[in-house]
């Protein structure tokens, strides 16, 4: 499963750091923490295409392909 979305690019940040009382009191490091992405393995139906596609997306892409539909949605992406 890809780590990126297909349709929003997605991606994993680094977070982390300090928190304010260790800002204010003293220099100790907390470590780097990797936070994904909420990415899905999703089967979409095009029905323009009358075909299925499996995509590796983010929630936030889904609530947009329910909004403007599959095929508008993947044309602007560049996957069609």
């Amino acid at each position: 499963m890809a780590k990126v979305c297909a349709i929003t690019k997605r991606h994993s940040i680094m977070g982390g750091g300090y928190s304010n009382k260790t800002r204010a009191t003293q220099f100790n490091p907390t470590g780097k923490v990797r936070k994904y992405a909420n990415l899905q393995k999703k089967r979409v139906y095009i029905p323009e295409l009358k075909k299925t596609m499996v995509l590796t997306i983010s929630t936030r892409a889904i609530k947009t392909i329910n909004k403007n539909g599959a095929f508008a949605t993947l044309k602007k992406a560049g996957l069609i």
